[in-house]
């Protein structure tokens, strides 16, 4: 049974930075492409970013993209998202996600437990 651990997140004014990190146990960590999605109140959940198992590419969504960074560290089975120039539309709940084979923008295989990003302006 795969498990994603959420921690990091919390409160930040607009402009300043947040990270995550999510560990996994359960399977071999660099088993699984990995990513972020977030959910914002009365929102559907929307892909943020994402990591290839095993070449490592990485991709982001637009809004996001040069603002945060996301990275693994294999040996410490644990993923992270550095998250800077934070604006209140990145407030949301934020999930680790992780997929079997192919990384898709609309669903994953397994989730986070999900952890709270909020920015005041």
């Amino acid at each position: 049974q795969v498990q994603l651990v959420q921690s990091g997140g919390g409160l930040v004014q607009a402009g300043g930075s947040l990270s995550l990190s999510c560990e996994v146990s359960g399977r071999s960590f660099d088993g699984y492409a990995m990513g972020w999605f977030r959910q914002a109140p009365g929102r559907v959940r929307e892909f943020v970013c994402a990591i290839e198992r095993v070449d490592g590419t990485t991709s982001y969504a637009f809004s996001v993209e040069g603002r945060f960074t996301i990275s693994k560290d294999n040996p410490m089975n644990t993923l992270y998202l550095q998250m800077n120039n934070l604006k209140p539309e990145d407030t949301a709940v934020y999930y680790c996600a992780a997929w079997d084979t192919t990384i898709k923008v609309m669903s994953a295989d397994y989730w986070g437990q999900g952890t709270q990003v909020a920015v005041s302006s």
